[in-house]
């Protein structure tokens, strides 16, 4: 298919992130602000019918993988009509929850022909499990993981690392990856609106590999050219492991994303300021396909535009963006 979706610096875009939604069961400081969050009234949000239009524009531009977040995606009531409607797309289907619901959509998931499953889970302690989500489900979503690993799927499980939180608990994951097919990806913890976050919390790409280097003999796996992720393995484990390491080392270059909100605002990165309403403008009747082209050439080089990797002189007050939860990740 022609790459239609090409920036300014000749990357061509051929995976979008459709955030459903900006609700979560969950409470995760780092995600959203405050457990009082305003979420986006229903009328603001894009429709089942909406989202399947702006995919389908995407598509015929080159688009190829669409990746399903939130919020939580699956606390939105019609999640499933969403997902069976996009099934139908010539795209590779994916999509990221917390995994507290995973049993009750199995049966769609395996019927949209969905293999590969992104699970967020920061810690294997249901104590400090309920001290980051402020919600007693580890259990539930740890057990979904399994019920997922015994259907065959392919799940990754998302770990931010945080000092002073979670960063005793790296080789607890890698041990994990010894006898079940799960495939851990430790998250570098990124800036954004209302996070808390702050430099000193940051555990690097290389202090990672050095806390589990020295536990495990650990090898370097073959990875895409648009991986955000630097893949290991310890031999003879049945899973992997990985660093996302945007803070410390970023993967900007081939960067091939593309992000849409929940309430229809396209975003060329994680990190840009700007982004542009598709939802509006598709409401009225009008052709917004030169609005994602315009936003496309827009993007930054790296990191929206707004720092650099040297992130120990970062102020995380001085980034304009959204609250993680309301990009969709």
């Amino acid at each position: 298919m022609e790459k239609k979706l090409v920036d300014t610096f000749n990357r061509p875009h051929n995976y979008l992130r459709i955030s459903l939604t900006d609700n979560c069961n969950f409470r995760c400081f780092y995600c959203m602000p405050e457990e009082d969050y305003d979420f986006t009234p229903a009328s603001r949000l894009m429709q089942a019918h909406e989202i399947e239009a702006i995919a389908k524009i995407f598509v015929e531009q080159g688009v190829d993988k669409i990746r399903l977040t939130g919020g939580e995606p699956l606390v939105r009531k019609d999640a499933a009509d969403i997902i069976m409607s996009l099934s139908k797309l010539p795209v590779n289907l994916t999509i990221t929850t917390n995994g507290s619901r995973i049993h009750d959509y199995l049966d769609v998931l395996k019927e949209a022909g969905i293999r590969s499953l992104n699970i967020s889970l920061d810690t294997l302690d249901r104590d400090k499990f309920l001290l980051v989500t402020r919600r007693d489900q580890f259990k539930q979503v740890y057990d979904n993981i399994q019920l997922l690993l015994q259907e065959g799927f392919h799940v990754k499980v998302n770990m931010v690392v945080m000092k002073g939180m979670n960063e005793n608990e790296i080789n607890d994951f890698v041990a994990w990856t010894k006898n079940d097919p799960v495939h851990v990806r430790f998250i570098e913890f990124m800036p954004f609106s209302g996070n808390r976050w702050t430099s000193n919390k940051v555990v690097t790409w290389q202090e990672i590999l050095t806390e589990v280097g020295a536990r495990y003999d650990i090898l370097p796996l073959a990875g895409d050219p648009h991986d955000t992720a630097k893949k290991y393995i310890v031999p003879g484990h049945a899973g992997t492991f990985a660093v996302i390491s945007t803070m410390s080392a970023n993967f900007c270059g081939n960067c091939n994303r593309i992000r849409l909100t929940a309430d229809g605002k396209i975003k060329n990165c994680l990190f840009s300021q700007q982004e542009t309403n598709l939802l509006q403008p598709l409401r009225n009747g009008e052709n917004i396909l030169p609005l994602i082209h315009q936003n496309i050439l827009a993007k930054a080089k790296e990191l929206g535009g707004q720092f650099t990797t040297d992130f120990e002189k970062i102020h995380a007050e001085t980034i304009h963006n959204r609250s993680m939860i309301t990009i969709g990740g």
